[in-house]
């Protein structure tokens, strides 16, 4: 049984952007990864995991 893609979590400490990724992104993205899409500060992991509760209030990274 699968639970789904494990995402991983992040909130940025420059302007309060939240977002995720799924971890079979990490080798695409490179050092992007973790690094917020709007300002390009390294931001910050809150958690990982399968969809959440909560997940709707991170926007999605696929690219």
């Amino acid at each position: 049984m699968s639970w789904g893609v494990n995402l991983m979590y992040y909130h940025c400490p420059n302007c309060g952007k939240k977002f995720k990724s799924a971890e079979d992104l990490i080798p695409y993205l490179g050092d992007r990864f973790g690094v917020c899409p709007v300002c390009g500060t390294p931001a910050i992991f809150q958690k990982n995991g399968a969809r959440l509760p909560d997940d709707d209030v991170y926007e999605e990274i696929e690219d």
